[in-house]
C-alpha cells in the first residue's frame, strides 16, 4: 500500500490507495533529488506515472509543523538517511520498501519471533486490515509519540493516542496465545529481564554437547565391567551387545536431532522436546520422573565413586568408622563440593567437566598403551599375556556362567550407553542448540562406540578368562595340556575350573588397572568417570525440572521456576537436587532403585522415538527438522525397542515406571494446563477429524442412526444459557450441536466485532463443558444471516438437520420487520427440510442485561481498588518536605475526595442496578441446568411429522437430569374410538421401542373455545387488524398498500377454525398439563404467503401462554423412528 505523504492525502477520498510513489529522503525540498530519483524510469511498470504524480515526489508539510519534524528528525533515535520522517521504529505504518513509501514490509525474522525472545524483540507487522482499508487519518497520528501528538494538537488527540496503544498492547497478547507461548496476560517481565541482561555463559557444540555426553556415556561400566561382559558374552556377542546399545541410542540420537532442528530449543532438555512435540501430557509425565531419575543417578554416581575411594582406604586400613558408614561420609561430602561448583555457574562446572575429560582419556590411552607393553611373570599370573591369536580365538565364543545370558549381560551393559541426554538437557545454556545436539550427540555416540567395542576387543585379546594370580602354576615339562589358550603359553590354570579363581576376565573388576601401563590412572579414570557423570545429572536435573515448573504444568512446583544470576541458574533446583541425592546416599539401597532408574531414561528414550515418529505422521506443514537423517518409521521401531530393552533389564521396574507415567498423564489430562504448544497430537487430531468426516461422506444416511444436529440460534451463548442447556441435553454426546449468532449492521464494524468475540465465545462453551460449536455471520438482515447458516453450516454428513430458536417474546412491540424477519425464517427452515424446535419459557432467555450490570459492577470494584491501591503508594510520600511534599498531599486529597465521590456513585449504582436485578430471570436460565425431580414430560403428538415430536422427549428421558420424568403421551381423537385409539398408539410407540407412562386421547380439540379465551385473542390481535370491510373500497385499498402486514378481515374469517383450535389447545394444555416439567408439543405450520405473520405469531403465542416450559416441534416429515432391525 503507497501513500502520498501530502496530509491533504488523508481528505482526499477519491486517492488511489494502491499506487505506489518513489519518495525523497531528505525532508528538504530539494528539485535536484526529484530530478536523480526520476531520472531513470523502470523498465516495467504496471502504473504509468503522471505529471501529477511527479509533483508529489517531495513531502509536504502543513506550515505550522515544520519544526515539530525537524525537531523529530534531530531528536529521534533514527537518522534522515535511514528512516522516512513518518516512520518510527515500533510502527510499520509508514515503511520504505523498496525504495518506495508502502506500508508492505519485507520478510524479517524479527516478525516472527515470540513475545519476550532473548535473541531479538519481536515486532509486529501491519494489520491485512490497516494495508487493506482505505487510509486512515489516525494512522498518521500512531507514526508520532503521544508525546508529540499532545503538545503539537490537542489533548483528545493524546487519549486516543493511548487507546491505539493500549489496542496494540492487547493485540499482542492474543497474537501471543495464538502462537502458543501461553495465556493471555501472562507476565513477560521475566523474559523482558533476561532480555537486558549482559554477559550470558553460551557454549559451543564440543563443550556444551559433545564433552558432556562422552563423559555421561563413558562411566565406572567402562573399566570395572566391561571385561566382565566380554568374558561371558565373548568377542563377538559382546561387540553385538554393544552394537545393540548403540542401535537403541543412535536412533534416539537422530530422532533428538530431528525435532531439535525443528524450530528453535530452550532450556529444558528430553522435557522440552518432547513436551513441545507430544504435548504437555506425555512431556508433563516424562519430564518429572526425568528429572527425578537424574536426581537419583547423582547418588549413584557419587556412591560409585565413594566405594572406590572405601576400597582404596581398606588397602591402605585407614577406614574412618566402617564401610557402610565412610561411603555416606565421602558421598556426602562429594555432593556438597559438586553442588558448589554447580552453583557457582555453567562456566566453572564447564570447565571442570573439560578437566575430567581430560583425565578419562588420558586413563583410557593408558589401558591401550599398557596391551603393548611386554608383561611381566606376575601379570602373566593373573592372566594377561600381551595380544594373542591363541586367546583372541579362545574369548571370540560366549561363555556365560552363573545363570547368567545374552539378555542378562546386556541388561548390565546397557546403562553404561546412556547419557546420550546430557548436552540437550542444558539446552537452553547452548550457543545453536539446533547446531550443536545433532553434532554432539551423534558424534558423541560414534566415539564412545569405538572406545568401548576397542577396550573391550583389546581386552578379550590380551586376558585369559580365568587365572590363578600363582606364578608357580606354570606348565612343567612332559605335563599335558588342556588346550587352553594359557596352557600353549606356559600357564596352568586348570584348577580355576573345580574352585573359583580371583583373575581373569571372569574374575577380577580390576582387569583394566592391571593391564594399563600406570595402575593408579585407571583409579583416576574412575573418578573422572564418575564425578563427571554425577556432575552432569546435578546440572541436568535442575535444568529439566526448571523448564518443567516454568511451563505450570503442575501448579504447586511453580516456586521452582526462578532463576538468579546472569544465567537464570536454578538455584532452587539445586537445592531439592541435592536432598533428594542426600537422602538416597544415606539410604545407601541403590541396587534396589538402580534398574528403577536405567527404566526412567529408556522411557524418556522411548518417548523421544516416538515423539519423531509421531510429528512425520501427522504430517504437519510446520514439521521440517533441518536435520534430514532420521526415518519415522525407524524412530517408531526405536521407540518399541526401548520399551522391549526396559523389560529385558528389569520387568518389574518397567511396569513401575509404565505404572507412574500412567498416572501422571492423566493427572496432567485431567487438570488441562493452558498452554498451546502446536504438537503433533493437536495436528493428528485434525487428520483424524478430517478423515473420519470425509469417510463419512461415503456413508448413506439410515433412519436407524438419525440423531437431531442442531443450529441454536443464541446469539452469544452466555446470554442465553437456557436455550443452550435444554438443547444440550438431547444433542449432548449425541448429536451436532452450533450456537450461532448474526450480527446485523454496517458490514466492517460487523465483521470486526465477529472475528474478534469467535475464540472468546468458543473458549466459554469449553470452559462450561457444553459440547457445541459457535459459529457467527454477518448479514443485512436477522432472516439473511439464518438463511446463511441453514445452508452453510456443518461439513459433509455432519450437517444441522434442526433449527432451534427461542420464542419471540416481544413480538407485540417489535416492528413489522422484524417480526416479518422471525417468521420468515421459520419459513426458510421449512423451505430448506430441517426440522424446528421453538422454544419457550415463561421469563424469556436473554440475560445480557443481568451480564451488563455485573460486569459494570465489577469494573467499578476494580476501579475501588485501584484507586485504594494509588492511596496507599502515596501515603509514604507525604511526609516529605519541600514543595514537591506539598504538591504530593494536595494529590492525596483530591484522590480521596474523588475517591469519596466515586464511592458514593458506587453505592447509588449498586442500589440502583440491585432494584433492576432481576432474579427471576438469573433462576429461570440455569433451571435446565439442575437434576428434574420426578415428574412428567407431556408429548402433544398431534401430527404426524416423521417422529421429531415423540423423539426428542424419548433422549431426553434417557439423560441423566431428566431420567426421573415419564413420559405421557396425548393426541387427537374420536370419541367413539377412545380405547381403539388408545391401543394404535400404545402398538406404535411399543414398535419403537419407546417407553410411556400414559396415552390420552383428546377428542375435544376442534371444539369452539370459551369465549374468555376468544376474547383475549382477539383483544391480542387487535392492533393488528387492518379491518377492511369497515371502510370504503378506495381507503381499504390504501390501508393494505401502506400495511400489507396487517391482518385483513377475510383472512381471520378463512383461518378462524384454525384460530379457535389454537385457543381451545391452550384450553386442554392448562387443563392437562399445567404441572408438568416439560410439554413437546406439535407446532402449527402456516402456508407461505397466506397466513399473515402477525396472526401466525399470536397463533403461537395464545397455544403456548401461561404454561411450564414449552418445546413446539415439527420435523421435516421424514422419517426419524423406525420398527424395522
Amino acid at each position: 500500500m503507497s501513500m502520498n505523504n501530502s496530509p491533504n492525502l488523508f481528505l482526499d477520498p477519491n486517492a488511489n490507495r494502491f499506487q505506489v510513489n518513489i519518495i525523497n529522503e531528505s525532508h528538504d525540498n530539494n528539485e535536484t533529488s526529484q530530478e536523480n530519483v526520476c531520472s531513470d524510469p523502470p523498465h516495467y511498470e504496471e502504473t504509468s506515472f503522471t505529471e501529477e504524480a511527479h509533483n508529489r515526489l517531495k513531502i509536504s508539510y502543513r506550515p505550522e509543523k515544520r519544526e515539530l519534524f525537524d525537531s523529530f528528525l534531530q531528536n529521534g533515535e533514527k537518522t534522515e538517511a535511514s528512516l522516512h520522517p513518518y516512520d518510527t521504529h515500533s510502527n510499520m505504518y509508514y515503511l520504505q520498501t523498496f525504495g518506495h513509501n508502502t506500508m508492505d514490509p519485507v520478510p524479517k525474522i524479527d516478525y516472527y519471533r515470540n513475545t519476550g525472545s532473548v535473541s531479538g524483540n519481536k515486532l509486529n507487522r501491519p494489520s491485512l486490515l490497516e494495508i487493506h482499508e482505505q487510509l486512515a487519518k489516525f494512522l498518521y497520528f500512531t507514526s508520532l509519540s503521544c508525546r508529540q501528538v499532545s503538545s503539537a494538537w490537542h489533548k483528545p488527540l493524546f487519549v486516543f493516542c493511548v487507546i491505539l496503544q493500549n489496542v496494540a498492547v492487547n493485540t499482542s497478547s492474543v497474537e501471543r496465545v495464538a502462537n502458543g507461548e501461553g495465556t493471555a496476560g501472562e507476565d513477560t517481565a521475566g523474559s523482558k529481564e533476561e532480555e537486558n541482561k549482559t554477559g550470558f555463559v553460551k557454549f559451543g557444540w564440543v563443550k556444551g554437547v559433545l564433552v558432556r555426553c562422552m563423559l555421561n556415556i563413558w562411566g565406572v561400566m567402562l573399566f570395572i565391567r566391561l571385561s566382565w561382559i566380554v568374558g561371558q558374552a565373548g568377542i563377538g556377542l559382546g561387540v553385538i551387545i554393544i552394537l545393540l546399545a548403540t542401535m537403541v541410542t543412535s536412533i534416539t540420537g537422530l530422532s533428538t536431532s530431528a525435532i531439535a532442528t525443528n524450530g528453535f530449543v530452550r532450556g529444558g532438555g528430553a522435557y522440552y522436546l518432547i513436551s513441545r512435540s507430544l504435548g504437555p501430557e506425555f512431556g508433563g509425565s516424562i519430564g518429572l520422573i526425568f528429572a527425578f531419575a537424574n536426581a537419583v543417578a547423582v547418588a549413584m554416581y557419587v556412591v560409585g565413586f565413594a566405594e572406590t575411594v572405601v576400597e582404596l582406604l581398606k588397602e591402605s586400613d585407614t577406614i574412618m568408622v566402617d564401610e557402610s558408614n565412610d561411603i555416606r561420609i565421602i558421598g556426602t561430602i562429594t555432593v556438597v563440593c559438586l553442588l558448589g561448583i554447580s552453583v557457582a555457574g555453567m562456566e566453572w562446572e564447564a570447565k571442570a567437566q573439560v578437566i575430567l575429560l581430560v583425565v578419562l582419556l588420558v586413563a583410557i590411552a593408558n589401558f591401550f598403551i599398557g596391551t603393548v607393553i611386554p608383561t611381566n611373570n606376575e601379570k602373566k599370573a593373573r592372566g594377561f599375556f600381551n595380544y594373542q591369536a591363541s586367546i583372541f580365538a579362545e574369548n571370540f565364543g560366549p561363555a556365560f556362567r552363573d545363570g547368567e545370558g545374552f539378555f542378562s549381560v546386556f541388561a548390565i551393559f546397557f546403562p553404561a550407553a546412556t547419557g546420550i541426554l546430557a548436552g540437550a538437557n542444558i539446552s537452553g545454556d547452548l550457543e545453536d542448540p539446533q547446531g550443536a545436539i545433532p553434532k554432539g550427540t551423534m558424534l558423541a555416540i560414534f566415539i564412545t562406540t569405538i572406545a568401548y567395542i576397542g577396550v573391550a576387543i583389546c581386552a578379550a585379546s590380551c586376558v585369559v578368562r580365568d587365572a590363578t594370580g600363582n606364578v608357580n602354576d606354570t606348565v612343567v615339562s612332559g605335563m599335558s595340556c588342556n588346550g587352553s589358550s594359557a596352557c600353549t603359553l606356559g600357564y596352568d590354570f586348570s584348577r580355576c575350573r573345580s574352585q573359583p579363581c580371583d583373575y581373569g576376565l571372569m574374575n577380577n573388576f580390576q582387569v583394566m588397572s592391571m593391564v594399563s601401563g600406570f595402575g593408579p590412572l585407571i583409579t583416576a579414570g574412575i573418578f573422572s568417570a564418575t564425578l563427571s557423570s554425577a556432575l552432569a545429572s546435578l546440572v541436568s536435573a535442575p535444568k529439566v525440572f526448571q523448564a518443567l515448573c516454568k511451563d505450570n504444568v503442575y501448579k504447586a512446583l511453580h516456586f521452582f521456576a526462578k532463576g538468579y544470576g546472569k544465567n537464570n541458574e536454578p538455584i532452587r533446583g539445586y537445592v531439592l537436587t541435592f536432598v533428594i541425592a542426600m537422602a538416597f546416599i544415606l539410604i545407601a539401597e541403590l541396587n534396589t532403585i538402580a534398574p528403577i532408574i536405567s527404566n526412567f531414561f529408556l522411557a524418556s528414550y522411548a518417548l523421544i522415538n516416538f515423539s519423531c515418529f509421531h510429528a512425520s505422521y501427522a504430517k504437519s506443514p510446520g514439521w521440517r527438522p533441518a536435520f534430514r537423517y532420521y526415518n519415522m518409521w525407524m524412530s517408531l521401531f526405536g521407540a518399541l525397542l526401548c520399551c522391549g530393552v526396559m523389560f529385558v533389564i528389569n520387568w518389574w521396574a518397567a511396569l513401575i515406571t509404565y505404572a507412574i507415567e500412567l498416572f501422571l498423564y492423566i493427572y496432567v489430562t485431567y487438570k488441562k494446563p493452558e498452554v498451546n504448544w502446536g504438537s503433533s497430537a493437536q495436528a493428528l487430531y485434525y487428520i483424524n477429524a478430517l478423515d473420519s468426516a470425509l469417510a463419512l461422506t461415503t456413508v448413506e444416511d439410515h433412519v436407524k442412526n438419525f440423531r437431531p444436529q442442531c443450529i441454536v440460534l443464541t446469539g452469544a451463548p452466555m446470554t442465553r444459557p437456557a436455550l443452550l442447556d435444554i438443547t444440550h441435553t438431547f444433542t449432548k454426546n449425541n448429536g451436532l450441536c452450533i450456537c450461532c449468532e448474526v450480527y446485523m449492521g454496517p458490514r466492517k464494524l460487523c465483521v470486526k466485532e465477529m472475528n474478534s468475540g469467535m475464540a472468546k465465545k468458543q473458549a466459554w462453551l469449553t470452559k462450561n463443558k457444553r459440547k457445541a460449536f459457535y459459529a457467527a455471520v454477518a448479514a443485512d438482515s436477522f432472516r439473511d444471516g439464518v438463511k446463511s447458516l441453514l445452508q452453510a453450516s456443518g461439513l459433509g454428513r455432519m450437517k444441522p438437520n434442526t433449527l432451534v430458536i427461542g420464542f419471540k417474546k416481544d413480538w407485540r412491540n417489535a416492528t413489522a420487520v422484524q417480526v416479518e424477519n422471525y417468521v420468515g425464517v421459520i419459513h426458510d427452515t421449512f423451505d430448506f427440510e430441517l426440522g424446528m424446535i421453538i422454544v419457550r419459557i415463561s421469563q424469556g432467555f436473554d440475560i445480557s442485561q443481568v451480564l451488563q450490570v455485573q460486569e459494570e459492577l465489577e469494573k467499578l470494584e476494580q476501579e475501588r481498588l485501584a484507586l485504594e491501591a494509588a492511596i496507599k503508594d502515596n501515603e509514604f510520600e507525604e511526609g516529605k518536605p519541600g514543595f514537591c511534599g506539598f504538591l504530593r498531599k494536595a494529590t492525596k486529597l483530591s484522590i480521596s475526595k474523588q475517591e469519596t465521590k466515586k464511592g458514593n456513585t458506587i453505592n447509588t449504582t449498586q442500589s440502583m442496578h440491585v432494584g433492576e436485578f432481576n432474579q427471576k430471570l438469573l433462576e429461570a436460565s440455569t433451571q435446565f441446568k439442575k437434576k428434574q425431580g420426578k415428574g412428567t414430560i407431556d408429548v402433544w403428538w398431534l401430527f404426524d411429522d416423521g417422529g421429531l415430536t415423540i423423539l426428542i422427549p424419548y433422549i431426553l428421558t434417557i439423560r441423566k437430569k431428566w431420567k426421573s420424568c415419564k413420559l405421557r403421551i396425548f393426541t387427537g381423537g374420536k370419541v367413539n374410538r377412545i380405547e381403539e385409539e388408545k391401543l394404535v398408539m400404545a402398538s406404535l410407540l411399543s414398535k419403537f421401542r419407546i417407553k410411556f407412562a400414559d396415552i390420552n386421547i383428546v377428542c375435544d380439540i376442534n371444539m369452539k373455545p370459551s369465549k374468555e379465551s376468544w376474547k383475549f385473542f382477539e383483544e391480542m390481535i387487535e392492533p393488528y387488524r387492518l379491518h377492511e370491510s369497515c371502510k370504503d373500497i378506495t381507503t381499504a385499498e390504501k390501508l393494505k398498500r401502506e400495511t400489507p402486514w396487517k391482518i385483513t378481515d377475510a383472512e381471520l374469517e378463512a383461518f378462524k377454525e384454525k384460530s379457535y383450535r389454537q385457543v381451545r389447545l391452550n384450553e386442554l394444555l392448562q387443563e392437562h398439563s399445567r404441572a408438568a416439567n416439560l410439554i413437546v408439543l406439535s407446532l402449527p405450520v402456516a402456508r407461505k404467503a397466506v397466513v399473515s405473520d402477525h396472526l401466525y405469531m399470536a397463533w403461537l403465542e395464545i397455544l403456548s401462554k401461561n404454561l411450564p416450559p414449552v418445546l413446539m416441534v415439527r420435523g421435516n416429515h421424514k422419517n426419524v423412528l423406525t420398527f424395522y432391525s
